[in-house]
């Protein structure tokens, strides 16, 4: 692109179409420093890799959060259009687990911030699943509307168990024993909906194929779910654990196709990061139980596949925030 075009790009770029989407990075960022923090506990990788990318995680969930509620006060009426969509709407609960995410990377640091946190994630993410469930309730959503994004507010709820396993208020143990009931339900229901529509109906766009790695995360955030509920990883959590990993190899040619990679670089790719980081969080907690060569090696395998994963992911998105193309809507 020569000055003259890249500059006419830059001044049409506008706040109005920051997409909220791109908070999965939050996400996906928070979901490495916390594999990275298990990978030094446990076999010796270096410390400050993941509290390195904890800064990072932190820094971006500022940045995104000053950005979008700049958004939200120039421009109420994209907000709220985006709140309301069918599709884009699903993605506020990246917002609300970024929160839950970050409560758990916050942990070392300050107790106090952590549960607060953690309180704040756990009231906005459940608020959003009583918006989102009625919402669907109203009807007029039809087959079509199915998709892997309906995924992220509804199994936001197991986030709450994932970040709250050791959360000390005396409430603490029956709000995620809550969560993981509606999340699992809610899993459960979704799933079957959006399976029926990837089977019996045209297949998914090829800008919307990274959403389908949103499938793994109710098997692998189950799991670790599950697992901090019960204090122990039972035959059940690795049977969720082992069918996360087996649609993870389903699904991987599908998402990371010619076709898929040679079209220009959008921020729903960021739909991928989560998922494969709670398939690496779980694989590091089961290979640390078994203690298994094959269980090492996955998990260190999945661990530098999600690293150099999200490294392409900020390069990839700096690369279009400097351009100006990330807010061209």
């Amino acid at each position: 692109m020569d000055t003259h075009a890249l500059s006419s790009v830059k001044a049409q770029a506008s706040l109005q179409h920051l997409p909220v989407n791109l908070f999965a990075s939050v996400m996906g960022t928070s979901g490495l420093a916390l594999c990275w923090r298990i990978a030094h506990q446990h076999y010796g990788a270096p410390s400050w890799l993941g509290e390195l990318i904890s800064i990072i995680a932190l820094a971006m969930f500022a940045v995104l959060a000053v950005a979008y509620l700049g958004k939200w006060a120039l421009y109420p009426d994209a907000v709220k259009h985006e709140f309301n969509h069918p599709v884009s709407g699903n993605f506020f609960g990246t917002i609300t687990i970024s929160l839950l995410l970050l409560s758990a990377v916050l942990d070392p640091y300050s107790k106090d911030l952590s549960q607060g946190l953690w309180t704040l994630g756990v009231v906005t993410t459940l608020a959003l699943g009583v918006v989102v469930v009625r919402r669907l309730l109203n009807g007029e959503a039809g087959p079509m509307a199915s998709l892997p994004a309906w995924l992220i507010p509804g199994v936001a709820s197991l986030d709450i168990a994932v970040a709250g396993a050791n959360m000390p208020m005396e409430w603490a143990p029956e709000v995620n024993l809550f969560a993981v009931a509606i999340g699992t339900t809610l899993a459960l229901l979704f799933l079957s909906f959006i399976v029926q529509r990837l089977i019996q109906h045209e297949p998914l766009a090829l800008g919307m194929r990274p959403s389908l790695m949103i499938l793994i995360a109710p098997f692998e955030v189950g799991f670790l779910g599950y697992i901090n509920l019960m204090g122990e990883i039972d035959r059940f959590a690795a049977l969720l654990f082992y069918f996360g990993l087996f649609m993870f190899i389903v699904l991987l040619p599908k998402v990371f196709c010619r076709e898929v990679i040679r079209m220009p670089f959008v921020p729903a790719w960021w739909a991928i990061s989560f998922p494969l980081a709670a398939l690496c969080l779980a694989a590091l907690k089961y290979a640390e139980l078994r203690a298994l060569l094959p269980l090492q090696v996955i998990a260190g395998s999945l661990l530098i596949f999600l690293s150099v994963a999200i490294a392409v992911l900020m390069v990839q998105t700096f690369r279009i925030l400097i351009s100006g193309k990330l807010l061209l809507g």
